[in-house]
């Protein structure tokens, strides 16, 4: 799966918009703590505002703040916003009739796991993912593995 910029940018400012709905951020604070475009990033907000999943708030200390329910709203519905979610299957060469019933059963398949794909995203709400973020955040780095030792070989 490859999530678009438009859509990874607009997953930073949902999740981090949804962590307090009541508070408001600026998007040159978003952007510079995922390192990513203001540019870009206000395109973005200006689209999630059309669609209703986040408010601009006008005056001095504005910004934007979340709009839904971070406990209801999925990462379907953030990604949507900003693609299709539906695989683009290219097959070059595939001409002759041999080939159709193969391209057919590999677009199926292709249907199949974008289907996958959408039933999962859609049962996982920016809540969920938030706090899988702060548990990952809190837990105690990842030991490396370790070396294995060569095994002696004892004679007997």
């Amino acid at each position: 799966m490859k999530i678009q910029k438009g859509s990874l940018l607009a997953l930073y400012a949902a999740l981090e918009l949804g962590q307090d709905p009541g508070r408001q951020h600026s998007t040159a604070d978003i952007a510079d703590k995922y390192g990513v475009s203001t540019h870009h990033l206000a395109k973005v907000m200006r689209h999630m505002v059309r669609s209703g999943l986040i408010q601009a708030v006008r005056g001095v200390g504005g910004g934007y703040r979340f709009a839904g329910n971070p406990g209801r709203t999925t990462l379907l519905e953030v990604i949507r916003l900003f693609e299709p979610m539906e695989s683009t299957l290219e097959l070059t060469g595939a001409t002759g009739t041999a080939a159709t019933p193969v391209i057919a059963e590999l677009r199926s398949i292709a249907g199949e796991i974008d289907e996958l794909t959408r039933a999962i995203l859609d049962t996982i709400t920016l809540r969920t993912l938030l706090n899988a973020i702060e548990r990952r955040a809190s837990a105690p780095p990842a030991q490396p593995p370790r070396a294995r030792r060569a095994r002696s070989r004892r004679s007997a």
